[in-house]
C-alpha cells in the first residue's frame, strides 16, 4: 500500500505521484508520514520534503504553506518548491551568498525579517542540492 502525494504551487503541480513514506518539515518540526497516517493539518515550514519511492529518496525545497494528511493522500499546497534535480547548483549557491550578503546590509526590522527569509529559501535550495539519499 502507497500514500498519493500531490504538490502544488501557486504556478504548477511538482509532483502528483504514489510514494511509501514522507518526511515533512513543519513549523513544530519534521514529521514521518507512513501509510495509514492519523488524518491532520499542519503549516509547511521552509524546509526540504523528503520522499520515498520504492528504495529512492526524492528531495524537494518547499517554501512554506500547508499540508492536508488522510485517507492515505497528502496534499501539499506550497508557497513555492523545486525538485533537487531541477536546481542548478552554482545558481543557488550564488543566490546563498548574495542573500548572505543582504542580510549583512539589512537596515530596519522589516528588511532584517525579509532578508532572513529570502536567506532561509536560498540554504534550503542549497540544502536540497546537497541532499544525500539514504
Amino acid at each position: 500500500m502507497t500514500l498519493n502525494l500531490c504538490v502544488l504551487t501557486p504556478n504548477r503541480t511538482i509532483w502528483n505521484s504514489e510514494v511509501d513514506e514522507i518526511i515533512l518539515c513543519t513549523n513544530s518540526g519534521q514529521i514521518g508520514i507512513l501509510v495509514n497516517h492519523a488524518p491532520a493539518a499542519t503549516a509547511v515550514d521552509i524546509g526540504l520534503l523528503r520522499m520515498r519511492r520504492n528504495d529512492q529518496w526524492l528531495t524537494v525545497a518547499l517554501m512554506g504553506g500547508f499540508a492536508r494528511i488522510g485517507n492515505n493522500e497528502v496534499t501539499i499546497l506550497g508557497n513555492d518548491a523545486e525538485i533537487s534535480t531541477d536546481i542548478d547548483p552554482q545558481e543557488a549557491q550564488q543566490t546563498l551568498e548574495i542573500a548572505e550578503a543582504n542580510l549583512s546590509k539589512a537596515e530596519g526590522k522589516r528588511q532584517r525579517i525579509e532578508a532572513n527569509l529570502n536567506l532561509r529559501r536560498a540554504k534550503t535550495r542549497v540544502e536540497a542540492v546537497n541532499a544525500i539519499s539514504y
